[in-house]
C-alpha cells in the first residue's frame, strides 16, 4: 500500500497544473495548498483523494462542498475543517475547486502505466469459493460510502462487501464468463475484481476524468471514455496495461470529449460517442477486421472513386459523419441502428450502422434518457421505451418504423426502467420532482401503468434490476441510510429489505453478460 500511494504521489507531482499555479497565488489558491494539496494533488487532480474539479463533483451544489469541507465525510478519509477555517475561507475553497481547470492536463500512456499497480496478494481460484449461483450475483454500488456489494441473487444475502473507488459512475461491466467485473470511478480510476475469489486483481488510471467503460465482445479489451483529457483509452483486461490510446478528434482535427463508450457485440467493435463534434465512431475489436476506408476522393482521370487511407485489423476506426453532435445512445437488439439525443433535448436521430447515416428523426420532447431504455416484442412488432428527463412521460417507439407508437404519462420525470424478458411488466422511476418516492409498473401488452408502489413515503426510489429468471424485482431506496428493496416481479408485492448506504445501481450478472433486453447495457 505505501508502494501504491507513493507512485499516486509522484504521478500527481507531475501533472501539468493548471493555470492558477503558475503565478502569484490568490488567498483561496493558498487555502487549497495547505489544506487539501496533500491529499488531492496540486494541480486539483487528485491523488490519494479524489480530484476537486467540475468535471469529477458532479452536480454537487456550493452549500453541499462546503458542508464536506468544514464536517468532513464519515468513514472516510476526508477531515472536518470547521474548526481550522473560518466560514469566509470555507466558501472561497468551494469556489476554487468548483472553477474549470486553466488548461487540458497531460495524463498519457506514461502516466497511465505509473498509475497501474496489480495485486501482489491475490491468488486465482479455480471455482467460486461461495456457496450460490455464479451467475445470479448482483454487484451493488453504493454511493454513500463507496462501497460494492456482492448479493447472493437467490437468497439476497450478502456475500461480501469492499471499498470502492470515491464516484463510481457508468456501471461495471462483467468479462463474458462472468467471473471478472471491472469499475470506473470518475476520477478514471479502473479496477478489475474477481467474483470466484472475491478479491481485487488491480487498478490502473486511464484519465482524470472519465464517463463509462465498454469490454468487447471477447473479453479481452476494456475501452474508457474520457472527458479529461480528451481521449478514448483502451486497456488489456488481462493486466491492465494500456493497448491504444485513441485522441479525441473529428476529421477536421477539432477536439471533443467522448461522452460514452458502448460494446456492439452483433459487430465485434465498440461504438464511441463524441459530445463537442459531429461524428461517432466505430471501433473494431476483431483482429481480422475487414478494412475501414477514412476518406475518398474522386479521381476524374481514372473515372472513379478511391480510398485516400485505409484502417484494418484490430483497433481499426471507423468515422461516421452526423448532422450534429448527439447524446445518450439506444441500440436496436441487432446493433444495426442507434439513436441518439439531438442537442435540443426533443429530437432522436437514428444513425444505421451498416450504411453509416442518419435513416431517421423523431419527436420526442423533454430529453428522453435513452441509455435506460428497454426493448420487447409488442404484438409482432419490436419496440422500445424510455424514460425523459425534462417531462413526465414515458416514449413507446416502434422500432421498424421509427414512429412514436404511445406516450404514457407519469407522476414525474424518470431516470431509469428495467425489465426483464421472462416479466410482463416494465419498471420505471419517478426520479425527479415531488413524487420521487414512487415506482410506476406498466403492463408491456396493455402500455398502461397497472400499479404504483411507494417503497418508502418521501425517499427516492430508483434503479431497477432484475435477477436471472425475472422472477425478482429489486429496487433502490436510493438514500443514505437506504435500502434494496426486493419484490416479487408477479404478484408486485415486497418481500425482502436490506439496509444499505445509498444503494445506486445493481447489477446482475446474467443479464448483463446476456444483454437481456430488459437492462442497459
Amino acid at each position: 500500500m505505501k508502494r501504491f500511494i507513493a507512485i499516486l504521489e509522484v504521478a500527481a507531482l507531475s501533472f501539468v497544473c493548471s493555470s492558477a499555479f503558475a503565478g502569484e497565488l490568490s488567498s483561496a489558491e493558498t487555502l487549497y495548498r495547505d489544506n487539501c494539496a496533500e491529499c488531492h494533488g496540486p494541480a486539483r487532480l487528485g491523488a490519494i483523494g479524489p480530484s476537486l474539479i467540475p468535471e469529477s463533483l458532479g452536480r454537487q451544489k456550493k452549500e453541499a462542498l462546503q458542508a464536506v469541507i468544514a464536517n468532513g465525510r464519515a468513514q472516510t478519509q476526508m477531515p472536518a475543517f470547521a474548526d481550522a477555517l473560518g466560514e469566509d475561507e470555507i466558501a472561497a475553497l468551494a469556489d476554487f475547486i468548483m472553477k474549470p481547470l486553466g488548461e487540458m492536463p497531460v495524463w498519457g500512456k506514461a502516466e497511465i502505466e505509473a498509475s497501474r499497480m496489480l495485486n501482489a496478494d491475490y491468488k486465482s481460484v479455480s471455482e467460486p469459493v461461495f456457496d450460490a449461483d455464479r451467475y445470479n450475483l448482483f454487484v451493488v454500488v453504493e454511493t454513500g460510502d463507496h462501497h460494492a456489494t456482492i448479493l447472493n441473487g437467490e437468497s439476497f444475502e450478502p456475500i461480501t462487501r469492499f471499498k470502492t473507488h470515491y464516484a463510481l459512475h457508468g456501471g461495471p461491466k462483467f468479462t463474458p464468463d462472468g467471473r471478472f467485473v471491472f469499475f470506473m470511478s470518475r476520477d478514471g480510476w479502473v479496477t478489475k475484481y474477481d467474483l470466484y475469489g472475491l478479491q481485487k486483481v488491480g487498478e490502473v488510471r486511464a484519465a482524470i476524468n472519465a464517463r463509462n467503460i465498454a469490454i468487447s465482445k471477447d473479453g479481452k479489451h476494456l475501452a474508457v471514455a474520457n472527458y479529461l483529457p480528451h481521449s478514448l483509452v483502451v486497456l488489456s483486461t488481462d493486466d491492465l496495461s494500456v493497448e491504444k490510446i485513441f485522441e479525441a478528434e473529428d476529421s477536421k482535427g477539432n477536439s471533443s470529449r467522448v461522452s460514452a463508450v458502448y460494446q456492439a457485440p452483433e459487430r465485434d467493435s465498440f461504438i464511441v460517442a463524441l459530445k463537442d463534434v459531429a461524428e461517432i465512431w466505430e471501433i473494431a475489436t476483431d483482429p481480422n477486421a475487414k478494412p475501414v476506408y477514412t476518406g475518398f476522393v474522386h479521381s476524374h482521370e481514372k473515372g472513379m472513386v478511391e480510398a485516400l487511407a485505409v484502417e484494418k485489423g484490430l483497433f481499426a476506426r471507423r468515422r461516421i459523419e452526423v448532422s450534429e453532435p448527439l447524446d445518450d445512445f439506444f441500440f436496436d437488439p441487432g446493433y444495426r441502428n442507434l439513436i441518439g439525443s439531438a442537442r435540443d433535448g426533443g429530437t432522436g436521430v437514428v444513425v444505421n450502422l451498416i450504411v453509416g447515416r442518419e435513416i431517421a428523426r423523431l419527436p420526442l420532447p423533454g430529453f428522453p434518457h435513452l441509455g435506460s431504455g428497454i426493448t420487447w416484442m409488442w404484438r409482432g412488432r419490436p419496440v422500445m421505451a424510455t424514460p425523459h428527463l425534462k417531462e413526465a412521460k414515458i416514449s413507446v417507439i416502434a422500432m421498424d418504423d421509427w414512429s412514436v407508437l404511445k406516450t404514457i404519462e407519469t407522476d414525474g420525470p424518470g431516470f431509469f426502467m428495467r425489465s426483464h424478458e421472462n416479466s410482463r411488466y416494465a419498471w420505471t422511476d419517478v426520479f425527479f420532482g415531488p413524487n420521487k418516492d414512487v415506482m410506476h409498473i406498466i403492463d408491456k401488452e396493455t402500455l398502461e401503468i397497472v400499479k404504483t408502489v411507494r417503497p418508502e413515503p418521501g425517499k427516492t426510489a430508483a434503479h431497477v434490476e432484475f435477477d436471472r429468471e425475472g422472477k425478482h424485482a429489486l429496487v433502490s431506496l436510493w438514500e443514505d441510510d437506504g435500502a434494496v428493496i426486493v419484490y416479487d416481479a408477479e404478484t408486485l408485492e415486497e418481500i425482502k429489505r436490506l439496509p444499505m448506504r445509498k444503494p445506486s445501481g445493481k447489477y446482475n450478472v446474467w443479464n448483463k453478460i446476456t444483454f437481456s433486453e430488459g437492462t442497459s447495457h
